[in-house]
């Protein structure tokens, strides 16, 4: 964790602010935020489904992960009032923007990668 007025964190702030590819990469930065988006591309999915999908993600940090998603207004989550409680989560309207630069990122990936 960073001091909110490091040089570090100072510097990170400007150039995100100057840049939109220092920015995109500073939302989507995480190991799993890239995959829990392509997976959302398709519509709603429940924690537990997100979950099958990442058997390899522990719960603190699907948690971690959604919740970051969230604040950055990518995902929205979805509250049912009922017992036992059913949680959704979908892309926002500003998530679903990223949708052509996901099936992108795929196509190259699977084009590049090793092995």
């Amino acid at each position: 964790m960073r001091k909110k007025s490091s040089t570090n964190t100072l510097n990170k702030k400007n150039l995100e602010a100057d840049c939109g590819m220092a920015y995109t990469m500073a939302i989507l930065s995480g190991r799993w935020k890239l995959s829990i988006l392509a997976f959302l591309i398709d519509g709603k999915l429940r924690y537990g489904e997100l979950k099958k999908k990442l058997p390899a993600i522990s719960e603190r940090m699907l948690i971690t992960q959604l919740k970051e998603l969230q604040a950055d207004g990518l995902i929205t989550r979805i509250a049912y009032p009922e017992i036992p409680p059913r949680v959704e989560y979908q892309l926002t309207e500003k998530g679903a923007t990223l949708k052509s630069i996901l099936i992108e990122l795929e196509k190259w990936g699977e084009l590049h990668k090793e092995g």
